[in-house]
């Protein structure tokens, strides 16, 4: 019996050490890209609760891969599909041990995510732009868990943005990543790094952790950090920090180094990165480990001298991006994202502002890497409105959806600076863009939020200024610490009194390839410019300029989103190596000219695809070519087809090109991004009739191999413009109220502003020796205009032209009035118009002989938006 019980024991015992060992060998962290082999459906309403269930039949869903998008293949279109999403992926897990725990870890989903794991609800994210995480533990199972998320991108009065001018395609867009943890550990983004003494010559590194216990015992926790360059060498250890944590609980363990020797100042010229190393330790044993990137930088602004980094005065020189890309829609990759970065870096830019909404973690990663400064801007967003649902008011006119969008919104920007907070290429927090766009009676609360978004931010991060972005209307300049000015905010406001800078110019609309010049736009308006690019557009206390825009995106308003320096493809337009010679002095190349197409040429943005995760992809170029190898502009149909191997199109496994479609050729080139879920080598070719094929061949480089004839193929997607069902007897939008507003000249304090500000008692009247006086109105859209209403200031009505300006074409007449009597006191006025495309409608007013100076009180622009 004894040795039986020994035996026993001994059993036992090898149990206990095997099991020991196992877990010591489980590293502390795991992180695991969670993109490959999800299911996905899509309604338009809510199918109910089944297809959370584990048993549920999803056998004919799509196969599908993250980054996803409910509209993918998605080219430009100004609809996209509104309704509800599942996806649904096995997670198979040999145990469930209970101290360890699981997490789902998404960068984005757009924009109300609820996560199941096997039938039951775990948490759900209301918000599209910003990253969370869903706890799995407390449903996982050992072996097969079936994890299920809904996606919803219908418009809700409640969430933010209520308003914009891009589109709101819905899905898992962006990576998704599985992490395990002890039960003890750091949450996500739990680690903030500063660096406090730098200005004064005394650098030092600060650092606070969140820890969260959820075990069942309080623990005595450590928190080790150890500062690394960016390589690995070790420069310094900061002393360790203990604290006692309380099952349940989450507690903050504070640490700061002594005085460091030297360290290497990040700025675009010297993007130096480096590293915190945090490992939590409970009785010597490690629980945690977290590595977090970080910089050596400081800023200011100055309302009278501008931006200075590191203590050096610095102008800086940016544009405008937004996120989705040709094909994929918003689903992009993190290789897609870093060329975005490395675009408008290469073309001379320093600067990137991230409109209008937080943009996906490797944004900032690149801006970080590649040295752009980062202005990360938070979804409270407001446009001209027009009849579709993000064409709201950007706060809520109705008082029962206020206190929930002011939550929705206060949420994103703490998610939003949570998560980014550590980057040292962003500068500043944005809090909105162009939020005047609101009903006229939320104004006041409009500017209450932004106040609160304010001290916010400084709560949140106290070593950041606050912008309120787009203030260039609605007297919201100066509630936060810097304001950005968009289009005439550029010539509107003269050293306003507190830091600023030029937050949009430009919004010219080309296809590629378009003109070779600026496109300076209102800026050039700014008082004692002159021709080209004088220091004079730059003055001493605007801190910098950022254009509108550097990529074509999609675009509710149509044909506005074709305002890029670079085209939805990612081919540059003329613009941008105008740019790239003026800023770099680096001469254009010869433009490509008519001539005899003999072929076609392949090129790639890498030699490979180094994942096959979803993070990873390359751009593919196919360029028109004559018998010499020589670009040419000819633009002929072409069809891209992947022969063999694991390649994916947006598309599924071709695309064609045409010069006049959706999907286009322009200037004898087209482009596509590709992407691959296995290694493999991938053969493409390249067809148009009558021309010389070309082929390639790239390899994608780690993942499962691809094994001909086993391996499933990606699914034909053939491309569908989407259309939403138009509602019948539309009614006219107003166009002009807050818009950009130009005039020939004024009279002191009648600005060309003050005819369209809803105020009644304030006009526009032009300077008393302007013998051909003129205002005008950007709609800053595309509109078929039907009316014009016009109301003059009491007693100064006038003769009018009313002028479509096109920028390649002379001015077009659209309409023509005068007064029956002079000398009546005609104050408003409706006149029909001509259905035209009209962006710029200008009126060239003039007065009758004897009569007072015409003045005009109030202007606006009724009509249809279109493509």
């Amino acid at each position: 019996m004894n040795l039986l019980r020994s035996r026993h024991l001994f059993v036992a015992l090898l149990c206990w050490l095997c099991c020991s060992l196992a877990l010591a060998a489980i590293a502390p962290r795991q992180r695991d890209n969670f993109n490959r082999d999800w299911r996905f459906a899509f309604s338009v309403s809510d199918a109910g609760p089944g297809a959370a269930q584990a048993a549920f039949d999803d056998a004919g869903w799509m196969r599908v891969g993250l980054p996803h998008s409910f509209s993918t293949p998605y080219f430009l279109a100004p609809d996209f599909p509104v309704g509800i999403g599942w996806y649904r992926k096995d997670l198979d897990l040999p145990a469930v041990p209970a101290t360890r725990r699981w997490a789902l870890e998404f960068e984005g989903a757009f924009q109300v995510a609820t996560v199941y794991v096997n039938g039951r609800e775990m948490g759900q994210h209301r918000g599209g732009y910003t990253g969370f995480t869903v706890d799995l533990t407390p449903a996982l199972r050992a072996g097969r868990n079936l994890i299920a998320v809904k996606v919803d991108n219908r418009w809700d009065p409640t969430l933010a943005p209520r308003a914009g001018e891009h589109v709101f395609s819905g899905g898992i867009y962006r990576d998704v990543w599985l992490v395990a943890t002890d039960a003890l550990h750091v949450p996500w983004a739990g680690v903030g790094v500063t660096t406090p003494g730098l200005a004064d010559g005394q650098p030092r590194v600060a650092v606070e952790t969140e820890v969260r216990n959820t075990g069942s015992d309080a623990l005595s926790v450590t928190a080790e950090t150890e500062l690394l360059t960016d390589a690995g060498r070790r420069v310094a250890r900061l002393p360790a920090s203990q604290l006692l944590i309380e099952p349940g609980q989450l507690g903050r363990l504070t640490q700061r180094s002594d005085v460091l020797r030297q360290v290497a100042l990040w700025s675009p010229e010297t993007p130096t990165l480096y590293r915190v190393r945090t490992t939590l330790k409970v009785g010597g044993q490690v629980r945690d480990v977290v590595e977090t990137s970080f910089g050596f930088r400081w800023v200011a602004w100055t309302a009278d001298k501008g931006f200075f980094l590191n203590g050096q005065h610095r102008y800086f020189r940016g544009a405008n991006a937004h996120q989705d890309q040709a094909g994929w829609g918003d689903a992009v990759a993190n290789a897609a994202i870093d060329r975005d970065v490395k675009l408008m870096k290469d073309a001379g830019f320093d600067f990137l502002r991230g409109s209008h909404y937080p943009k996906d973690p490797q944004f900032a990663e690149s801006a970080d890497r590649r040295g752009m400064l980062f202005l990360s801007e938070a979804p409270f967003w407001g446009t001209a409105p027009f009849a579709h649902a993000w064409g709201a008011s950007a706060y809520p006119p109705e008082a029962q959806h206020a206190e929930a969008f002011e939550a929705s919104v206060k949420q994103q920007l703490a998610e939003m600076i949570r998560g980014h907070r550590n980057h040292p290429s962003i500068v500043a927090w944005s809090l909105c863009n162009e939020v005047f766009f609101t009903a006229k009676e939320t104004l006041p609360a409009v500017r209450q939020l932004l106040k609160e978004l304010v001290l916010l931010s400084h709560q949140l991060d106290p070593t950041r200024l606050a912008s309120v972005s787009g203030a260039q209307r609605g007297e919201l300049d100066h509630i936060g610490d810097i304001a950005g000015y968009n289009g005439d905010g550029a010539v509107l406001f003269q050293q306003p009194g507190l830091p600023s800078f030029v937050a949009e110019y430009g919004s010219t609309i080309a296809d590629r390839p378009g003109p070779f010049d600026p496109g300076w736009g209102d800026i050039e308006k700014t008082p004692g410019a002159t021709a080209g690019e004088p220091a004079t557009w730059r003055p001493a206390w605007r801190a910098g300029e950022a254009i509108w825009a550097g990529f074509d995106h999609g675009s509710i308003a149509g044909k506005f989103g074709s305002m890029g320096l670079v085209d939805y493809a990612r081919l540059p337009k003329r613009g941008w190596y105008w740019y790239r010679q003026h800023y770099l002095g680096i001469a254009p190349p010869a433009w490509p000219q008519a001539g005899v197409a003999a072929g076609l040429k392949l090129s790639t943005s890498a030699p490979a695809i180094r994942r096959a995760d979803g993070t990873d992809d390359v751009q593919v170029v196919v360029t028109v070519v004559d018998a010499q190898g020589r670009a040419l502009s000819n633009s002929p149909p072409v069809k891209l087809a992947i022969e063999s191997g694991p390649g994916e199109l947006p598309t599924g496994r071709e695309i064609a090109f045409t010069p006049d479609g959706d999907i286009p050729i322009r200037d004898g080139q087209a482009a596509i991004a590709m992407r691959s879920w296995q290694a493999g080598l991938t053969r493409l070719r390249a067809s148009s009739p009558g021309l010389r094929d070309a082929v390639l061949a790239l390899p994608t480089l780690s993942g499962p191999a691809f094994v001909p004839g086993k391996t499933p193929l990606a699914a034909p997607r053939p491309y569908v413009r989407y259309q939403r069902v138009a509602a019948a007897g539309q009614a006219l939008q107003a166009f002009g109220h807050q818009t950009p507003i130009r005039a020939s000249s004024s009279q002191a304090g009648h600005g060309p502003a003050q005819a369209n500000d809803g105020l009644a008692d304030t006009y526009w009247a032009p300077g008393t020796d302007d013998a051909a006086p003129w205002i005008e109105i950007d709609t800053e859209r595309i509109v078929s205009p039907q009316r014009l209403q016009l109301r003059f200031a009491p007693g100064r009505a006038c003769a009018l032209e009313v002028l479509n300006i096109s920028p390649t074409n002379a001015p077009e007449r659209l309409a023509q009035w005068a007064p029956s009597n002079p000398s009546a006191a005609l104050e408003s006025l409706t006149l029909p118009l001509a259905d035209q495309a009209v962006r710029v409608l200008r009126l060239a007013l003039v007065a009758s002989p004897g009569a007072p100076a015409c003045a005009v009180a109030e202007l606006s622009l009724e009509g249809h938006l279109r493509d």
